[in-house]
């Protein structure tokens, strides 16, 4: 069960980074509103908040998000942006999963 544990809550932290960049791309190249960058900085602030929750050194927990936040990027990309995945785009996802639980869910004796 902890392999779920880390997992969702390696998602929920990259989906409020995500948000809190995308708005203010929104805001840059679409020239849609400055309030965007309210709830932007929000979302920033959730997801640094997020990332103290994780009980790995700092460093360990940087490494292994990036798996997450890798799928989570390419799962916007499909769901928000519309943009079909490649297969390519899948075995990464796959690929940086596996890097992340390997980081994630090592020994504590390691």
């Amino acid at each position: 069960m902890e392999i779920f544990r880390v997992a969702f809550l390696f998602a929920v932290t990259a989906l409020f980074e995500i948000v809190g960049c995308y708005l203010p791309w929104l805001v840059i190249r679409q020239e849609k509103s400055l309030w965007l960058l309210v709830p932007a900085a929000v979302s920033m602030a959730l997801f640094v908040w997020l990332l103290t929750l994780h009980p790995a050194a700092a460093g360990r927990t940087y490494a292994a998000y990036g798996g997450m936040y890798i799928t989570m990027a390419l799962a916007w990309l499909r769901i928000v942006e519309g943009v079909p995945l490649t297969r390519w785009d899948i075995a990464g996802a796959l690929m940086a999963l596996a890097g992340m639980a390997i980081i994630a869910l090592q020994p504590n004796s390691a």
